[in-house]
């Protein structure tokens, strides 16, 4: 009988129980951390009350029904409603049925359309209006344990004072509530200059835009997310990444588009759909 045979297979076994008893250890500490990925999905500027528009959102929102990944969320980034329909409460009405098709949640902020300010008053009314449709100003809510921050900016972009409502300290309110987990921040009109027509417009005022970039960068923010522009683009927050997103509506000729987002590992990537 050949002993030194049987006796030589031992160590192998031996190595193999090692390698699945390192596996339980392993994965336990992998589901705890961020290694588990999920999706959600940003619309953003619907402009919702021109028909075509209409259409459009309605396309959007059987796309995303549709889509092949289990989306968490959906978030809409503000432009809701065209300001030329805001006195239509119909057409908000209307809104809110079209987006209750979401299959996944949907979570709304406000853009310069849905509450005007400065010289689109009156201020008032239009929050009224889009608090009983829409819900608050500023919130936020929790998914695999990330915290998803909705807020309404639009009084930093514009530099008006909007009253009972502090936007930079209501959000930082909010991050510090978040107790170091990571955070997903999520408004209309980016910080940043805006590029058309081959030059820049400018963007938030510098001291208002410095603080807000020293705000998110003192917490665990992993990006900012917004809309506004009607184009898709990119920068930097000082480490913090600002993702800007194409719209829905059909203004200066845009196809309609939403995003899917990928959250893993504590970084973020995302795909841009675009519909005919």
């Amino acid at each position: 009988m050949d002993r030194t045979r049987g006796a030589a297979q031992h160590p192998v076994r031996f190595r193999i129980w090692v390698i699945v008893f390192l596996g339980f250890l392993v994965l336990p500490a992998m589901a705890m951390g961020d290694g588990l990925g999920f999706y959600f999905v940003q619309i953003t500027d619907t402009h919702l009350g021109i028909p075509l528009n209409r259409v459009r959102t309605a396309r959007v929102v059987a796309a995303v029904n549709a889509l092949p990944m289990e989306a968490v969320c959906v978030v809409h980034t503000g432009d809701v409603i065209d300001r030329t329909h805001l006195a239509d409460t119909g057409v908000m009405a209307d809104a809110v049925s079209v987006f209750k098709g979401l299959k996944p949640p949907v979570h709304f902020l406000p853009g310069n359309n849905d509450i005007r300010l400065g010289m689109w008053s009156p201020t008032q009314t239009d929050k009224t209006n889009y608090e009983h449709h829409f819900g608050s100003l500023i919130s936020r809510a929790e998914y695999k344990g990330v915290v998803f921050l909705f807020a309404y900016t639009d009084p930093l972009r514009q530099s008006v004072a909007v009253k009972g409502y502090d936007p930079l300290g209501a959000v930082e309110k909010h991050l510090a509530a978040a107790n170091g987990k990571p955070i997903i921040l999520f408004h209309h009109g980016p910080s940043v200059q805006d590029f058309y027509n081959n030059r820049f417009h400018e963007g938030w005022a510098e001291t208002i835009k410095a603080n807000w970039v020293k705000l998110v960068n003192q917490y665990n923010v992993k990006a900012v997310i917004a809309g506004h522009f009607h184009r898709d683009e990119f920068h930097w927050l000082g480490k913090v990444p600002l993702y800007v997103s194409p719209p829905v509506a059909e203004k200066w000729g845009r196809q309609a588009s939403f995003r899917i987002y990928e959250y893993r590992d504590g970084k973020i990537g995302y795909t841009t759909q675009y519909l005919e």
